[in-house]
């Protein structure tokens, strides 16, 4: 009997096939279906996986598709919240409309953040909170970055009417928004072409981090979800957190991501950094300010042009980058204007904010008086104490040309800086200012700046050269009678300081290095020697005859930074009358002062105490004297003498001169200018 050994295997491969076709097939109608029988199960795993109370309509109100992704609609939706929650459910939503990929829900499992593809429905009640445990209300996989919380992402979402409350105690953040979309009627006869648009409203209020907080957002034109929109979204934006304000005109492509923003902006508050904090920018802490311009968002970019910003009594322009696509966000751009207080940014160098009152004879139009008081250290302390924000510098990335017109140098003495030109580098925590270059009273002001956060204790430094600022003009000396300024020349210098702390007292209280500068074609007045020499003969004669320059043949200074105590190794001035030797220190560390100045003539003056004035005292109140040991003995001398002849009292009060003294004063500093002119030819 012959059998045929291939019919068996054909039979086997009908029936395969036959049961893959009425899988198929029955797969088919379940999903044409929707799968009705689900929703219990779906339900019941839901319940199980949340550990907690999962409610689905089923019926006809429910419909699920598996085909591309997971795509559950349902008439009714309940999650209840957490067993440590005091809120009524987690979420409850009518007409429900949820889109998943499965590679979205894969992410998810491995911890990453949840995206939804597209979410929409009627109604819809949430109520997020963050515990300080990390723990959620809604399912969140490990947080590494509890400043960020893993809260569900969207590519799409439509809401009829929606109320969010949202809590989250590791960013003292508590508010409550409510969003509604009001559809317009479409014609008959352009249905076919366009949706239905409506308006998207969102408001919210509450508390971000003690602030209150308001916002409302009105968009124009929206589609329902799955349309594509049929252009720019009139958008309109007002916020307030505390005293900062913002408003903002234009359009997006988006208006839930805001893709394709760009319109203008007005912005005011009492300070940058309390933006820089809302928008996670580091920006320096500033006086109060307003600004407007424009703003344009393509992507992770930003560009926001500032078409005038006022800070404090200063006037700045710019146009900026923003860069969040990146590990480490980058800003980058151009900064600019015609005037800059430092009494404005006074808090990024330790200070409390500056205070801007008017001043009462000044017109109305005319600029504020700025105030600017230290941050309280005690009694006696004048430098400022205030805490910097090391954690922001290393927040952020910056690559920012600087060019001002005018930095006022907050003091009515000086002449401010005019122009300012830099380059700001802020690179993994360590800020740069390279290539400084300012002009000043007909010189020059150049070098480099740098300060690294990256420790506990920020690392300064500093490399500071300055040429041909001319004294007269720098600081200013108004006299009466058309008297000669005090001082005059111009000064040369360099200075190489370094330091480290956590505030701006703390740096100046470790500084090491050294500083040194020279003064050529110098004058001085005549009567500020003779008063410094305590000459009372040649005092008088200048008084009388007025006051005259003189020509300062050498004037130069060697100081050396240790532990923040300044000491003079060189600092001399010799004129065609005296040379005067100033020796002492100053002491950041505790702003203490202990200077001696010594005057050593090079003529002859019949009345003369010729006795060192010394200088002690803080920063906050100095004290000038005379030695009382020299005066002492003089005018004990002149006593004694006049009790046996009046006229012989005047003995100890003749001053012959020291001209060796004031020539080898004068050698000295010849010495130092030759030193410094060798080290900067050598640069």
């Amino acid at each position: 009997m012959i059998t045929d050994t291939t019919r068996a295997p054909r039979r086997w491969r009908w029936v395969i096939a036959s049961a893959l076709l009425t899988a198929a097939a029955a797969f088919a109608v379940a999903e044409a279906m929707g799968w009705p029988w689900l929703a219990g199960p779906l339900q019941q795993m839901l319940s199980e996986a949340l550990a907690r109370r999962v409610v689905l309509a089923d019926g006809a109100g429910f419909q699920l598709r598996l085909i591309g992704g997971l795509r559950l609609h349902a008439a009714h939706i309940e999650i209840d919240a957490p067993d440590w929650s005091a809120t009524p459910h987690l979420l409850r939503a009518e007409d429900l409309a949820l889109e998943l990929r499965y590679r979205d829900l894969w992410r998810a499992r491995r911890g990453q953040g949840l995206r939804i593809q597209s979410l929409s429905a009627e109604r819809l009640d949430a109520h997020l909170e963050r515990l300080s445990d990390g723990r959620t209300s809604w399912p969140a996989g490990p947080q590494a970055d509890a400043s960020r919380p893993a809260l569900p992402a969207f590519g799409n979402l439509q809401l009829g009417t929606g109320t969010l409350t949202y809590r989250d105690e590791p960013l003292a953040v508590n508010v409550q928004a409510r969003v509604s979309w009001i559809g317009a009627e479409t014609p008959p006869d352009r249905r076919a072409l366009a949706p239905a648009s409506g308006v998207l409203r969102l408001d919210a209020s509450g508390q971000v981090r003690r602030l209150p907080l308001k916002l409302e957002l009105v968009a124009s034109g929206v589609v329902p979800a799955g349309h594509e929109p049929i252009g720019p979204i009139p958008l309109r934006l007002t916020a307030s957190l505390g005293r900062t304000e913002l408003n903002f005109t234009g359009t997006a492509a988006d208006a839930l991501h805001l893709d394709g923003l760009a319109g203008r902006y007005r912005l005011k508050g009492p300070s940058l950094a309390a933006v820089g904090d809302w928008v996670g920018v580091t920006l320096p802490t500033t006086a109060a300010f307003q600004t407007e311009g424009t703003v344009h968002r393509d992507a992770q970019n930003w560009r926001v042009v500032v078409d005038a910003a006022t800070i404090g009594a200063s006037r700045l322009n710019g146009d900026f980058v923003y860069d969040g696509s990146g590990r480490v966000p980058l800003l980058s751009g151009r900064l600019g204007g015609a005037r800059l207080l430092l009494a404005d940014l006074g808090p990024v160098l330790g200070t409390t904010p500056a205070v801007a009152a008017a001043s009462v004879a000044a017109p109305a139009a005319s600029a504020p008086l700025v105030v600017l008081a230290a941050a309280p250290r005690g009694a006696g302390k004048v430098l400022p104490n205030r805490p910097f924000d090391l954690p922001a510098l290393r927040a952020m990335d910056a690559n920012v040309l600087i060019d001002i017109d005018s930095v006022d140098l907050n003091t009515a003495l000086l002449e401010p800086l005019r122009p300012l030109r830099g380059h700001l580098q802020l690179h993994g925590g360590v800020l740069n200012v390279r290539n400084l270059d300012a002009r000043t009273a007909q010189g020059r002001l150049g070098g480099e700046l740098a300060l690294d956060g990256r420790a506990a204790k920020a690392l300064w430094k500093a490399d500071l050269r300055w040429s041909d600022v001319r004294l007269e003009h720098w600081i200013r000396q108004p006299r009466a009678n058309a008297a000669p300024p005090f001082v005059s020349g111009r000064l040369d210098g360099r200075a190489t300081l370094a330091g480290q702390g956590r505030s701006t007292a703390e740096i100046l209280a470790s500084l090491h290095g050294q500083a040194r500068t020279a003064l050529r074609g110098g004058a001085i007045s005549h009567l500020a020697i003779e008063a410094a020499g305590v000459d009372l003969a040649q005092s008088l004669g200048v008084l009388l005859r007025g006051d005259d320059a003189l020509p300062v043949t050498c004037a130069a200074a060697d100081l050396v930074a240790e532990n923040g105590i300044f000491r003079a190794r060189t600092m001399v001035v010799d004129t065609t009358d005296s040379t005067v030797w100033l020796t002492g220190s100053v002491s950041l560390a505790d702003e203490a002062l202990d200077l001696r100045a010594v005057v050593s003539p090079k003529d002859f003056s019949p009345l003369a105490l010729r006795t060192p004035l010394r200088v002690r005292g803080s920063l906050a109140q100095p004290q000038v004297s005379l030695e009382k040991t020299a005066v002492g003995g003089r005018v004990a001398g002149a006593l004694l003498l006049g009790l046996i002849q009046p006229l012989a009292a005047l003995l100890p009060l003749l001053d012959p001169g020291s001209a060796e003294a004031a020539a080898r004063g004068g050698n000295e500093c010849r010495k130092l200018i030759q030193r410094s002119e060798v080290a900067r030819a050598s640069k």
